[in-house]
């Protein structure tokens, strides 16, 4: 499944042309910087951060196999488990001010920077 979450948007890069390519570059930085605007002030809204922690779980149990001559049998066997939970994580409030404010304050550069790298773009990769 990571390797899709990996793979999966370099092949759709490839089939995009170049100035579609340079227009989502220069969309790239500030979709980030949005997203993490967004969770800074969800933090400071909740008061804490949400982490994640991975439990691990090892169960007992059968799995197929075989013999030396090939019959088929079932054997005890153990599997592994794994799961993420999502779990509290306290923050400093005031230095969360800062860091959204520092964020909010890049944001609006890459925004008003934006359109002027558009039209760079374009005029560099003309479509045809």
């Amino acid at each position: 499944m990571r390797l899709n979450c990996i793979v999966l948007p370099l092949l759709l890069a490839a089939c995009a042309s170049p100035q579609e390519s340079c227009i989502s570059d220069a969309n790239r930085e500030l979709s980030i910087i949005t997203g993490l605007v967004n969770e800074t002030r969800a933090n400071i809204a909740r008061g804490f951060a949400v982490g994640t922690e991975e439990d691990v779980i090892v169960r007992r149990g059968l799995c197929d196999g075989e013999t030396e001559d090939g019959v088929a049998i079932k054997v005890a066997c153990d599997r592994t488990i794994t799961r993420e939970r999502r779990v509290p994580v306290a923050i400093d409030l005031n230095a969360e001010r800062a860091k959204l404010a520092s964020l909010v304050e890049r944001q609006t550069e890459l925004r008003s920077n934006l359109n002027t790298r558009v039209d760079q773009c374009r005029v560099q990769f003309p479509e045809s």
